[in-house]
């Protein structure tokens, strides 16, 4: 396999975790899980925080904007105008032109709604933002968002905050196999650095979490072990695994062993 590098809006990344700052016990807390994951990039859900409060011990105060890329996201939005509001709002207050965007259709699952993520990245491509959809494991609605001008496709692995893992790997081979012009990220569902671990083995450009460190017993200890996972999740893809098979293979073969007489 050849090492693709993860580029961004030009930027070229050398950490491949996504960390969002969402359910986070304190601020303090949140602030040394980022540190521990190696994260270049963090999402920021603008809805729930002040982005006009700039004080010391405001929000924003606890990411270092040298240190970080801020992703702002459009999390609780269900209809594309909500959606492209808040993308505005957030680059009106200077946080950034990038956008993940999250168009969501029903309250328990949290599943996109696919028509009106497409109708919102539409509008916002043409406004000059890079926009990052989150979205369902559909090649062809991916597709769709990259044909409208996506800079990535977000698919979830499972529903968010669920913390199940990659539940259709079927699918994820495929959308690896077919998108390859602009990075292809897991977002929702990892619950543990195994989960991470196989998104990357499958190939991934990156993985996008948050409740699976924020909620964990110790958050700071698994923000390291997802670096990790997603490191050697990523190693092994490139190294290339060997086959499945249904029958043993011996390790040392007999073949070219002379046997006593």
């Amino acid at each position: 396999m050849t090492d693709k590098p993860l580029i961004i809006d030009g930027k070229q990344y050398s950490s491949r975790l996504i960390v969002g700052t969402g359910k986070y016990a304190t601020l303090d807390l949140m602030k040394e899980a980022l540190e521990a994951s190696g994260s270049e990039i963090v999402t920021v859900a603008v809805r729930r925080i002040n982005i006009q409060d700039r004080s010391e011990r405001s929000f924003l105060s606890y990411i270092d904007r040298k240190k970080y890329t801020i992703l702002p996201n459009t999390a609780g939005c269900y209809n594309a105008e909500d959606a492209i509001r808040i993308a505005r709002l957030a680059r009106e207050a200077g946080l950034s032109n990038l956008i993940k965007l999250e168009v969501l259709g029903d309250e328990a699952t949290l599943f996109p709604d696919n028509e009106q993520l497409l109708a919102a990245t539409k509008v916002l491509v043409k406004e000059g933002f890079v926009v990052l959809p989150y979205t369902n494991d559909d090649l062809i609605n991916a597709r769709k968002l990259i044909d409208a001008g996506a800079a990535a496709v977000m698919p979830l692995g499972a529903p968010i905050g669920s913390g199940m893992g990659i539940q259709n790997i079927a699918n994820a081979m495929i959308l690896r196999e077919k998108i390859t012009e602009v990075p292809l990220i897991i977002d929702a569902g990892v619950g543990t650095a195994s989960d991470a671990c196989v998104a990357m083995e499958l190939g991934m450009d990156g993985v996008l979490m948050n409740t699976g460190i924020a909620g964990a017993q110790n958050a700071v200890q698994m923000a390291r072990a997802m670096r990790m996972a997603v490191e050697a999740g990523h190693e092994a893809f490139l190294a290339g695994r060997i086959p499945r098979k249904l029958y043993a293979t011996a390790s040392s073969p007999a073949a070219g062993i002379s046997r006593p007489a």
